[in-house]
């Protein structure tokens, strides 16, 4: 039961991320997932030879239109797939989380060009579900 479930997960998390790399150009995907890591990177503190602690919490704000169209196409949990990204980065890095991990995507009126936003911040006592359903 277990192996299907997360066949199914897998299977799921594949379609949202075609459906997110499909919608952008495959560049700008890759972009996407540069920029949470150069976020998580900029932002780590080194506080021992063994122990450098980065934000836990990101924002990737997405172009309205973008959002949108991810919505319809039964996408509405990227964030899924972009807080495994960066937590794969996470561990490359040896980094340790200032809490527990969550990428929150919503959608942003950004200026003209610009087809995401990401931001980050440490927040210690704040559970991955504790954000509203996206929608």
């Amino acid at each position: 039961m277990a192996w299907a479930t997360l066949t199914r997960l897998e299977r799921t998390l594949e379609r949202w991320q075609s459906a997110l790399f499909s919608r952008a150009h495959a560049h700008e995907s890759v972009e996407l997932v540069d920029a949470l890591h150069h976020e998580c990177d900029r932002q780590a503190v080194v506080c021992s030879e063994d122990r450098v602690v980065v934000p836990n919490a990101y924002e990737v704000e997405l172009a309205a239109d973008v959002y949108a169209e991810l919505l319809g196409q039964g996408c509405g949990d990227v964030g899924v797939m972009l807080t495994d990204k960066i937590a794969r980065h996470g561990r490359r890095k040896g980094y340790e989380w200032a809490g527990p991990l969550t990428v929150r995507v919503t959608a942003a009126d950004l200026p003209a060009g610009a087809p995401y936003r990401v931001s980050s911040s440490p927040m210690p006592h704040v559970r991955a579900d504790a954000f509203p359903a996206e929608g």
